[in-house]
């Protein structure tokens, strides 16, 4: 049975995957020759970063950062903070950040700035989900998986207070749930 709180099915799972596989095609592509250090942008992008990987037929390494402009609120305060930050240099890699959700842009403005400082040989943005709606600041997204309506989704990896990361598929909450949790 379905939790109630989940109101309509935005992307089923099987549309997840061969998304993500067509990324991981077009992501190999064009790093053809070249290794690649992804960024994976915690909690929210970890199942969509393994299963991308998974797709990827260059070489890559992998690393974590955990950036947070929401707390436990729903909406973004506007206000970044590194909770994680990067094990290792990014001098002179090729790093693609991995976001779940781009929103705002503002989180990614920020993390794209953060990083740039850092010297990286190029740095892109791949992120399964965008709600070009919502955007108040323009941010280059050179991989997108899917263009959401402004709902709150939640499922494969995005949350509600920790919360419904786990469901295989991506879903828009109902009110009634949205309301209970601001």
């Amino acid at each position: 049975m379905r939790d109630p709180n989940i109101g309509e099915i935005l992307i089923q799972a099987d549309e997840l995957q061969a998304r993500i596989a067509d990324l991981g095609v077009e992501i190999s592509r064009d790093y053809e020759g070249r290794e690649i250090l992804i960024v994976c942008v915690l909690k929210g992008a970890v199942l969509f970063v393994a299963d991308l990987m998974r797709q990827l037929t260059v070489p890559c390494e992998v690393d974590f950062m955990a950036v947070s402009s929401y707390g436990s609120a729903t909406r973004s305060s506007g206000v970044v903070r590194i909770l994680k930050d990067l094990d290792g240099s990014i001098e002179g890699k090729n790093v693609l950040i991995v976001e779940d959700i781009i929103d705002s842009g503002l989180t990614l403005q920020y993390l794209m700035r953060n990083l740039r400082s850092r010297g990286p040989a190029s740095i892109e943005v791949c992120s399964l989900l965008t709600k070009p709606s919502r955007r108040e600041v323009e941010v280059p997204i050179r991989y997108t998986g899917f263009e959401l309506p402004d709902r709150y989704a939640v499922g494969y990896g995005l949350d509600l207070a920790q919360r419904y990361r786990n469901l295989p598929y991506v879903a828009a909450l109902t009110d009634a749930a949205i309301a209970a949790a601001s």
